[in-house]
């Protein structure tokens, strides 16, 4: 199991949030997401078949690329 927390930028309100959480949470292998507007950060606790490479894609195809990535 692996932890991972994304600074997004584009986190401007609880839309955002819902709409990360849900996006990201249908992914196989996710086993939770906490996304905060305040911080503007999502953090992911995934496994397999999940990667890091796949969870920074969706994000990026939802409109809500990390910083840096």
């Amino acid at each position: 199991m692996r932890t991972v927390t994304y600074q997004i930028p584009g986190i401007s309100c609880n839309h955002c949030v819902h709409t990360i959480k849900s996006e990201v949470s249908d992914l196989a292998g996710v086993q939770s997401v906490d996304v905060s507007a305040e911080s503007k950060e999502a953090t992911i606790v995934f496994d397999d078949p999940a990667t890091e490479e796949k969870i920074v894609a969706l994000l990026k195809e939802i409109n809500y690329p990390p910083a840096g990535k």
